[in-house]
């Protein structure tokens, strides 16, 4: 499906008199603003197309849902105080912006080369990124808004499914509750997964609702594991970054893999 059809497809059912709907046809994106604020929001239409294909009206529902949730935000006073509970990380690329339209800073903290984290206050079907004015409402400190949200993410359940494949052993966390990827900086679960595995241990966060752990034991476990990270990468809503990790010694080294070869670090 074309990025124009789906753009016709998702515009049928935004109907509200208040927004404002563009397309940027060399960009394939489509922007949806609230003239009321002056705000918007903008979906990669790109990244949605294999998934339209295979699953058409599942797919424009969860778009709509999200364009919708996301304006609703927009206009939503989010505050700190009272929701300590629902405070989380989340990983988003190194190009990620760390600054809203409205010029308003977004509190992260450094994590790899090609990643950061963010930190949001969870609201049930979709969440809020904390700028530097909550938590300046909140009297807060990105120290304590991080110790938070890593104290929340640590309470997650992990459920994970197992996959084998020539000899290595993949391992998929896909719970559907929006913190999947985040679990990459959930230190006792890598330490229990280093500890588990025969091999070395690699950890791919290639889209923000998944976190693959792989077990290489041999060297088309990294074959795989490339294919394998750059195909998530390519249909994920949200991407993060289609370079695998290698865990070592407490650290995350991204690296290159190379069909039929060891990976060479970055």
């Amino acid at each position: 499906m074309k990025p124009i059809q789906m753009k016709r497809e998702i515009e049928a059912h935004l109907t509200d008199e208040n927004w404002v709907i563009s397309f940027d046809r060399e960009q394939s994106t489509l922007r949806v603003v609230d003239k009321r604020v002056d705000k918007g929001v903008t979906i990669q239409l790109s990244n949605l197309t294999e998934k339209f294909e295979s699953d058409k009206e599942k797919m424009l529902t969860e778009t709509v849902h999200s364009i919708k949730e996301g304006l609703r935000l927009l206009t939503a006073k989010v505050q700190i105080a009272g929701n300590e509970k629902n405070i989380f990380p989340v990983v988003r690329s190194t190009s990620f912006p760390t600054e809203l339209e409205d010029g308003r800073k977004l509190i992260f903290t450094e994590h790899t080369a090609e990643t950061k984290i963010f930190y949001a206050v969870d609201q049930g079907a979709s969440y809020s990124l904390i700028d530097e004015g909550m938590l300046e409402d909140a009297a807060k400190t990105v120290k304590e808004i991080k110790e938070t949200g890593m104290f929340n993410l640590r309470s997650l359940n992990n459920p994970m499914k197992e996959d084998n494949v020539a000899g290595n052993t993949f391992y998929f966390i896909r719970t559907d509750d929006g913190y999947d990827a985040s679990r990459i900086m959930n230190e006792t679960l890598l330490k229990e997964m280093n500890d588990k595995v025969l091999g070395e241990l690699a950890i791919a966060v290639p889209h923000h609702d998944v976190l693959i752990f792989a077990d290489i034991r041999n060297e088309t476990g990294y074959d795989i594991l490339g294919q394998m990270t750059f195909q998530f990468f390519s249909e994920g809503r949200v991407p993060l970054t289609a370079l695998p990790f290698m865990y070592k010694d407490g650290e995350l080294e991204p690296i290159f893999i190379l069909a039929r070869k060891k990976p060479k670090e970055t």
